[in-house]
């Protein structure tokens, strides 16, 4: 087992890294500062396009873009991890090299089960970074960590289907440049298998009957441009041809989708958690408190220390759980999966508190990256499963070694 960088990717880590450091870093603060500025948090200023687009351009020139498509990068997951977690390190970088979630979920759904019309209309400009998409599951009237509760209707009415509830936490419909929603609906009742009685659609956000009710705050914040939208559909009317696949395999699109994205939720997690351990420890260099530096104050040592051992921990087991995905045996991943998604979010908040501790009031105000980066990483305890549901998954898997019953 290889968990180490490759000659194949050390390069291409070393000019990620220094291209968030070097260009992407000094440029997100003031891209972020712009967000309202014409009076709408979801409208792109001309500098915030410019800012935007420039860096994309340079990462297309340098040859650093859609990293995240194994069949054209020839990269293993272990190898995308370590670049992934550079892309953790500064909010813009990721859409930078176009690695962004929901896109790379999206775009890994189109290229596998999309016909070759949708593909133009729509991997096509994803994969140039000409567009943004949004993946719309979870819904506000059920349980939707038990994915089978999903109850959005999506009813055959001749060449269309008619699809009426809500969704919500659409995690980037809010972007002006959002050109797809992949919705997750209910086709099947009750006389159908439960794991059958889903599918995927494709939909077009201009679609009549679609309406955007407001952006849902995350601790106050509206994750502005980007946003999490809450969605109502009332008798939408799409081509009966976007139906993925077929009525009943949503399941199956879902969890091809989901598997991939969640490790590379989890190595940018490990990305925040090393910026914020930086940040820490130079905070606790260069102030001082009572005649010392902070690093020498009361257990400031310890909690570096700590903070070292665990994003080490954390980023070999998401290293092991890529490791797992290469070998292509989806289900023995899956607990290997669930396991990273439980544990990099954690760590990284904890990594990311220390730090706000150590800044004291400038760590929760809007002059680190801190305050954001926390609340993204609470945010991602719950996106993608919750951590119950995973430690769930996790416990089945290890009972399953000493029973033949179902657990």
């Amino acid at each position: 087992m290889d968990l180490g960088v490759s000659e194949r990717v050390a390069p291409l880590v070393s000019a990620v890294r220094r291209m968030v450091r070097e260009d992407i870093a000094p440029l997100d603060a003031e891209f972020h500062a712009l967000v309202g500025a014409t009076g709408d948090r979801f409208e792109y200023t001309p500098r915030m396009s410019e800012i935007l687009e420039t860096l994309k351009e340079t990462a297309r020139a340098r040859g650093l873009w859609n990293f995240w498509k194994s069949d054209t990068s020839g990269l293993s997951t272990v190898e995308y991890a370590y670049l992934a977690e550079e892309m953790g390190k500064v909010r813009l970088a990721a859409e930078v090299f176009n690695c962004s979630a929901p896109d790379t979920g999206n775009m890994d759904v189109l290229a596998r089960y999309a016909t070759p019309e949708h593909q133009a209309r729509w991997l096509t400009p994803l994969m140039e970074g000409r567009i943004r998409s949004a993946y719309l599951m979870t819904e506000p009237q059920v349980a939707s960590s038990d994915a089978t509760n999903i109850a959005l209707s999506c009813v055959r009415d001749g060449d269309a289907y008619v699809l009426n509830g809500e969704k919500w936490w659409a995690s980037g419909a809010g972007d002006p440049r959002c050109a797809l929603y992949i919705v997750m609906v209910r086709t099947g009742d009750e006389d159908a298998p439960k794991h059958k009685r889903h599918s995927m659609i494709l939909v077009d956000p201009a679609t009549p009957g679609i309406e955007v009710l407001r952006p849902m705050q995350v601790y106050g914040h509206d994750d502005a441009p980007h946003g999490h939208m809450h969605v109502r559909f009332t008798n939408v009317r799409v081509p009966a041809g976007q139906m993925l696949l077929g009525e009943g395999r949503g399941f199956e699109i879902a969890q091809g989708r989901l598997g991939p994205g969640r490790i590379h939720h989890c190595m940018r997690a490990i990305g925040h958690a090393e910026a914020a351990l930086e940040l820490m420890c130079r905070r606790s260099l260069e102030r001082t408190a009572f005649g010392k530096p902070l690093a020498a104050l009361g257990a400031n040592y310890d909690i570096i220390a700590e903070c070292r051992m665990e994003i080490e921990q954390a980023r070999l087991l998401c290293l092991k759980a890529a490791w797992m995905m290469d070998q292509g045996d989806a289900r023995a991943a899956a607990p290997w999966i669930s396991q990273i998604k439980v544990i990099a979010p954690r760590v990284a908040l904890k990594v990311v508190d220390e730090a706000v501790q150590m800044y004291g009031g400038q760590g929760i105000s809007q002059d680190t990256p801190l305050a954001a980066s926390w609340t993204h990483l609470r945010t991602l305890r719950l996106a993608d499963g919750p951590d119950a549901v995973h430690r769930r998954q996790v416990a089945r898997a290890e009972l399953r070694r000493y029973t033949n019953d179902k657990v």
